[in-house]
């Protein structure tokens, strides 16, 4: 293992991290394209999407608790939406990691390109003025967001994501949710999502370890550094750069996959 692949695989961690705490994103939307693209600009031996969709997951865990740690304070983290999602994210991320050792290259890519599109599209639907709503007054549709919940979690499981990128947009859109406690709250979704996925990478062997140890040591760094930069962020500012890093992943992975 070379110093270059070290450095080209720890920016590529903590750049991806650092977005990831500052949006409430698992950083897979991001590191998944990251992972398949730049080490052979530098190189370095292309991985595989297997192996990508393996290294992800197990960076999500700790990217994701990072990132909830720094929100633990300010009333963000809604613990009924975090309950009634995160339940149902667990399996179906298990499911889906697990089930995703079946599909082809280019089936793996596809999943990601979907859920990618889907996410973009919602990110541009008009919010009601869900940030006009005080933090201790929020409701959502419990049984609605349970289902989308496990749907995300069978999806984001097969591409090695934790669904970060698909519940802000739910969140926001869907249930209503103001943005900081979105953001907040789908990082604690996000890392129950990834304890099944990480579990369903592992069980069938997806994971290169040496990869994943640099990922996770970025996350750990770069996590917290994006939620407080976050925390003094326009909302408004926030979503539309989720936006627009979710549309132009999307693009990105359609113009291979055709």
């Amino acid at each position: 293992m070379d110093l270059t692949f070290i450095v080209v695989i720890f920016l590529i961690g903590f750049i991806g991290s650092f977005v990831s705490g500052m949006l409430g994103v698992g950083g897979s939307i991001i590191k998944y394209p990251m992972l398949l693209y730049i080490p052979p600009l530098f190189g370095l031996a292309a991985f595989s999407a297997h192996e990508v969709s393996g290294i992800s997951a197990v960076q999500v865990l700790f990217a994701s608790i990072a990132g909830v740690w720094a929100f633990r304070k300010g009333g963000y983290l809604n613990k009924s939406l975090i309950a009634y999602m995160g339940v149902s994210i667990l399996i179906g991320s298990f499911i889906g990691s697990y089930g995703s050792s079946f599909l082809s290259e280019q089936g793996v890519n596809i999943v990601y390109g979907v859920l990618a599109v889907i996410a973009a599209v919602m990110m541009f639907i008009p919010k009601k003025k869900v940030d006009d709503i005080p933090l201790d007054a929020v409701t959502f549709n419990k049984p609605l967001a349970a289902v989308l919940a496990l749907v995300v979690g069978i999806g984001s499981g097969i591409v090695g994501a934790a669904g970060g990128f698909m519940l802000v947009p739910i969140m926001l859109t869907v249930l209503g949710i103001p943005t900081r406690m979105t953001i907040a709250t789908s990082l604690a979704v996000t890392f129950i999502s990834s304890i099944g996925g990480t579990a369903g990478k592992l069980l069938t062997g997806q994971v290169d370890y040496w990869p994943a140890l640099i990922m996770i040591i970025a996350s750990v760094l770069a996590a917290p550094l994006g939620a407080k930069v976050s925390k003094n962020m326009n909302t408004k500012m926030l979503q539309m750069i989720l936006a627009l890093l979710i549309a132009a992943t999307a693009v990105k992975i359609w113009l291979d996959i055709l």
